[in-house]
């Protein structure tokens, strides 16, 4: 941008600062002034208009440096943008494009995009009908996503959402998508962290990280997310299908919360303001599967946010619930029970994913649903100390076997083709008690066996997509069991 004196030249306008209140300031002197235009002040630190009334003009600033009263403002008839690029992939910046170690642009580029950019419309979308393949077992195979969808990721602290955050980025990066993870006012050592996660799986060539810290201000974070989705839309429309994630929009809340108190905004329900509804659901509106110049191409977005002891009618939650495609939940009580992932399929909803899926697919998400259903309610039968006859501990036995499967370690992502023929093998009792050891507890061997192509990958894939059903399917692996075991044992 230009200087202040640039932009003074330009305008012959000039106001003053008459009052601060934390990070807005109100000027008066800019009659020509518009709603979100940048201004700049005489020190060279930037603002943009939060909004006007008939004496002031109400000025978000974006440094934690403080503003004095009677510091000279100009405005800059500009509206905030970020310079994008193919430069960005495999960088951490904050949400202006500025490096984070550096603090200059990143971006060789000339092209810059608005950061609030309005959403495509109807007639640019297409339905959702590409999976997204998570590499993790229990929502790949009873909370399918789609690429596309918007799936809000709730649940507790410290209860694992963070690590299935990296996994999906992992999956994502392997499939050759751009990923974009917005890390919206964390700490400086979570920053790190993922990037260091990101490099030793190898994936951060396909990676941006959009941060800002606890100690930026609040009108930086409050833009983070923005700054993420308008990347987000570089990279879709360059012919990539990108995974974004925003972490997390509870933070991202309240810092918006804290700008409009101090704003005089008038609170409402849990003193947020009235348009948050509208502060989160134009970031959301801006995924989707999306007809562009290169061909059919989507933003995927997975929001986070917290919940408290579980609460799921929180103000924040319900609001994101509202305007998502559906969600997964991160049940404290399956965490504490050792559950890796600890995703309560149960009270997680997919409104687009199983669209994606075929009829074997479907068909297994359905008996496995309904078999997780009645082991849930045989284990609450056990609690009573009855005594269970053949058919339940068979029922106990067999849902042992599947949350194993379904229990996986951050590093480990599984093939949907595995996880589909581990699933037929338990469930035609090919893998029983006495061989789980050698098969369930060495998945991660069977899977790379299969990567690595060759014979056991051709007769599983031939096997998996020459069948519709998955009882057919179970019939089929229990007639090919010895070839299948040969591979495995």
């Amino acid at each position: 941008m230009k200087t202040f004196k640039d932009y003074l030249k330009k305008n012959n306008e000039i106001g003053f600062v008459e009052q601060i209140r934390g990070p807005i300031v109100y000027a008066n002197g800019l009659s020509n002034i518009k709603p979100h235009e940048l201004v700049v002040f005489e020190n060279g630190k930037l603002g943009q208009v939060f909004s006007l009334t008939s004496k002031y003009a109400e000025i978000l600033t974006f440094t934690k440096h403080a503003i004095r009263i009677g510091t000279k403002i100009v405005s800059t008839g500009e509206f905030m943008e970020i310079p994008v690029g193919k430069d960005l992939l495999g960088k951490v910046v904050n949400p202006f494009g500025k490096s984070l170690k550096e603090n200059k642009f990143v971006s060789k580029s000339d092209e810059k995009r608005p950061i609030d950019n309005p959403p495509l419309g109807i007639i640019d979308r297409k339905t959702i009908k590409k999976p997204l393949e998570t590499g993790v077992s229990v929502v790949d195979l009873l909370i399918p996503l789609g690429k596309g969808q918007r799936e809000l990721v709730i649940g507790d602290r410290k209860t694992g959402k963070t690590s299935f955050l990296f996994q999906s980025v992992v999956a994502a990066a392997k499939q050759n998508d751009i990923c974009i993870y917005a890390a919206i006012g964390k700490k400086k050592a979570d920053i790190k962290k993922a990037e260091e996660f990101f490099i030793k799986n190898k994936i951060m060539k396909n990676v941006v990280i959009v941060c800002t810290t606890s100690q930026d201000a609040p009108g930086a974070i409050y833009l983070t997310p923005y700054s993420a989705m308008t990347i987000a839309e570089y990279f879709r429309d360059q012919g990539k299908d990108v995974l974004i994630i925003l972490d997390d929009l509870s933070t991202h809340a309240k810092f918006y919360r804290e700008i409009s108190l101090l704003g005089k905004r008038f609170p409402g329900r849990n003193s947020y303001p009235g348009d948050i509804f509208y502060t989160h659901s134009r970031i959301m509106e801006r995924a989707g599967n999306f007809i562009t110049d290169k061909g059919e191409y989507a933003i995927t977005c997975i929001p986070v946010v917290e919940t408290t002891e579980g609460d799921l009618s929180g103000y924040i939650p319900t609001n994101l619930m509202s305007m998502t495609d559906g969600h997964l939940f991160f049940d404290s009580n399956f965490f504490y029970q050792g559950r890796r992932p600890a995703v309560n399929p149960f009270l997680s909803v997919t409104r687009v994913g199983r669209q994606t899926q075929t009829n074997l697919k479907k068909s297994l998400n359905r008996e496995l649903m309904s078999f997780l259903n009645l082991y849930d309610k045989m284990q609450n039968f056990i609690h009573f100390g009855a005594e269970l006859n053949d058919e339940a501990k068979a029922t106990i036995s067999t849902g042992s076997i599947i949350l194993s499967l379904f229990k996986q370690d951050t590093e480990e992502l599984l093939e949907l083709n595995v996880q589909i023929l581990l699933s037929s093998l338990i469930w035609s009792q090919v893998i029983r008690e006495e061989n789980f050891e050698k098969t369930i507890k060495n998945k991660e061997k069977i899977n790379n066996l299969y990567k690595r192509g060759g014979d056991f990958k051709n007769e599983i894939d031939k096997l998996i997509n020459s069948t519709d059903d998955f009882t057919d399917l179970v019939d089929k692996v229990k007639t090919n069991q010895e070839e299948i075991l040969k591979h495995l044992l």
